[in-house]
């Protein structure tokens, strides 16, 4: 069974690679770009203060972003 620390980062990983779509879409993917970004932002922080509730919640957000 894999934990939040082996999954966190392979979402991270995941939803970068969905925000380089969002971006390659120009324009019309901008708001989409935006709020990915801040979603990643919230994890980097999460992942570097190491809080687990912080890094759950960031979790969460990363794993609805399609």
């Amino acid at each position: 069974m894999e934990s939040l620390s082996d999954k966190f980062p392979q979402e991270q990983e995941r939803v970068r690679i969905v925000l380089g779509h969002y971006k390659e879409i120009g324009a019309a993917g901008a708001f989409g770009a935006a709020m990915i970004e801040r979603s990643l932002k919230l994890a980097d922080r999460a992942a570097m203060s190491g809080d687990l509730a912080e890094m759950i919640t960031a979790y969460k957000n990363l794993r609805e972003i399609e």
